[in-house]
Order: C-alpha cells, then structure tokens, then sequence
C-alpha cells in the first residue's frame, strides 16, 4: 500500500462546521469531507478492494465511496491533517488479514481427569440418596 498514491486519489471538501460557535461558524467553511472512491481507485490491487470492501461494507456507500468528516479543529487544515490520518489507519486496518486459527488438540491427561472428576461427583450424589432397603 503506498500512501502518497492513495492520498493524491483523495477528495476533499470545506464545509462550514455546525454547532456551536458564534459568529465564526456563520463565516468559516473549517469542516473537512473527505470522499474515496474505492471502486476506481489505481493505488490498490483488485484483491485489496474486495478485503476492504467485505471489511468496510458498513461504512461504505452503495457505489463504494468511503466518506469522512471531521470538524473537531477550528483550522481546515487541521481538519484536514485529522481526517487524512484517520483514513489511512481505517485503509491499514482493513487490509489486515487475520490469522487463520489452528485447533488445539485436546492432551488425553484433561480427557481422563473430566471423565475422573464425572464419576467422583457421581459417586457423591450417589451417596446423597435414601439407602434402598428391599
């Protein structure tokens, strides 16, 4: 995965920020979108697509454009800086492949104990009941 490939296929759009502010947020355009078009992109290769594609399917639009803001910072820049390091972590994160897991085979030392500790209490509830006296 080569980073500067991926950013220059970025989008991005200013937005101005909601929520409170004052007399700032009327006029500054500070939140950031930022738009990536999975289906098109070159930076990555087809099996990469479709593991970030089963990864990502809740975070995805039906024309698998990923899509994040980020108006935390009054700057744009920041913003913008903000939202950039958040895709590249969600595009790493989403090209990890797990381990495969390998089944651990049962040693025949906790077979023999289970079956033991079976009859022990099996005994004691025996040992519990009225004595039968036919």
């Amino acid at each position: 995965m080569d980073n500067e490939k991926i950013i220059s296929e970025l989008t991005f759009k200013a937005v101005r920020s909601s929520g409170a502010g004052g007399q700032n947020v009327n006029k500054v355009s500070s939140k950031v979108v930022l738009t990536f078009d999975l289906k098109n992109s070159k930076a990555l290769t087809e099996e990469q697509k479709i593991l970030l594609e089963t990864k990502l399917s809740s975070r995805l639009t039906t024309d698998l454009v990923l899509i994040l803001n980020c108006d935390e910072d009054r700057s744009q820049l920041k913003n913008k800086e903000i939202v950039i390091k958040r895709f590249l972590e969600i595009i790493k994160n989403g090209l990890q492949v797990p381990k495969e897991r390998k089944a651990t085979k049962i040693p025949k030392s906790v077979i023999r104990k289970r079956i033991k500790d079976k009859k022990n209490i099996s005994e004691v509830k025996k040992n519990r009941r009225k004595p039968d006296l036919n």
